[in-house]
């Protein structure tokens, strides 16, 4: 018997939670043989940026003739509902180059905040600019090799970045600059809010540490040294009680610390998941990721969260990325095929793929709303309808 779908918005990166984890259920993987139906396709320009979905609108951006554009579509048709363009370098650096970061939406507004400092606070209904600046060149931040990668994380009435050493917080109405960190190189993932006791912290990752800071006032709690090479502390940490889990990739691994008084403590590093640029998901005590950095064709792992032992290894996966909902990891590889499989450690054993894109796909899909939201780096878009009928 069809089970009716329960949806939710996916608002900003990583989804409501924080976790890559919908809460949607009754969604359908089983597809045709031609494959699953596609809602719509559009293309947005080069990049990796995801999709923040919320309130029937999609947004996204990419990058085109010298210039970032953030695009906002009817979710439901594809149709363009608005788009803003502004003066943007490519950044090809090593990579495609493109747009990295993902809108954040709160409330009737939306945030974006583009490689070069480039931040935007506009009404999500109609694109107005409610406010702009760039807080590279206003705070004299020094830019990451890669710019900035992470996205606005909004915490009360502030919005919160990975600026600095150690973050930036502005006041989310008027763009003014609340507290800003030492003027050192960011890493690159998004400012992550955990509790710890009865204390709301950010966690950000510079270019040689994980530190948890105090969203109030910037004030450092705690710092864990952490450093990969070129900086690329990109993916963002997990969070599971009194346990973080921190994973980057260039050979560095990963490693589990257990949270108390003082400094966390180490409870396990190994090599075992090395996430380069997406973060693992947490599920039943078992993370699922991308180990190895994208020139080394990447496998697509399981590993006990507690012990960091293995349980299965899919070899030769590539650098995709992978989101999961109702016991299911949502895959897209990064050829552009989207795979379902069922979240065990027992083995990878898919129940539906098919390939939807062609080109390169690193950035994770987003399940929202009966659709699944993929995008290639030269910004090719499918939406998957996978509403039961």
């Amino acid at each position: 018997m069809a089970l009716p779908l329960k949806a939710d918005d996916w608002p900003h990166w990583r989804g409501p939670k924080r976790n890559g984890i919908s809460v949607e259920t009754g969604w359908t993987d089983q597809w045709p043989s031609e494959g699953p139906k596609i809602a719509w396709k559009a293309k947005v320009g080069l990049g990796f940026s995801s999709f923040a979905v919320a309130n029937g609108r999609a947004f996204t951006l990419g990058h085109a003739s010298d210039a970032d554009t953030v695009f906002c579509f009817e979710a439901d048709s594809g149709k363009v509902l608005w788009k803003h363009s502004y003066p943007s370098d490519l950044g090809d650096k090593y990579f495609d180059g493109g747009t990295t970061g993902t809108p954040t939406v709160d409330g009737d507004h939306v945030f974006t905040l583009g490689r070069w400092g480039d931040l935007f606070c506009f009404e999500a209904a109609s694109g107005k600019i409610v406010w702009s600046k760039n807080v590279q060149k206003e705070t004299s931040a020094p830019l990451p090799d890669w710019g900035f990668g992470g996205s606005p994380l909004v915490s009360g009435n502030m919005l919160v970045l990975n600026v600095g050493e150690a973050g930036l917080a502005l006041d989310k109405t008027s763009g003014k600059i609340v507290w800003k960190s030492a003027d050192k190189k960011s890493g690159y993932s998004t400012p992550l809010p955990m509790m710890q006791g009865e204390d709301m912290l950010m966690l950000l990752g510079s270019g040689q540490s994980y530190a948890a800071i105090n969203p109030k006032n910037g004030q450092e709690a705690w710092r864990i040294r952490w450093a990969t090479e070129y900086g690329v502390n990109a993916a963002d940490p997990i969070v599971d009680g009194n346990r973080v889990f921190i994973s980057s990739g260039y050979g560095k691994g990963a490693g589990l610390f257990k949270l108390g008084s003082g400094q966390p403590e180490n409870i396990w590093t190994s090599k075992v998941l090395r996430n380069q640029m997406n973060p693992s998901i947490l599920i039943n005590g078992h993370l699922y990721g991308v180990d190895d950095d994208e020139s080394n064709r990447p496998s697509l792992k399981c590993v006990e969260f507690a012990t960091g032992a293995e349980k299965w290894s899919q070899p030769k996966f590539g650098s995709g990325g992978l989101t999961a909902a109702d016991g299911k990891l949502i895959i897209l590889g990064e050829k552009g095929e989207l795979i379902i499989a069922p979240a065990t450690p027992e083995r990878f054993q898919p129940s539906a793929r098919a390939q939807i894109l062609g080109g390169k796909s690193w950035t994770a899909p987003v399940l929202a709303n009966g659709r699944v939201y993929c995008r290639n780096s030269r910004g090719d878009v499918a939406v998957v309808d996978v509403r039961r009928k």
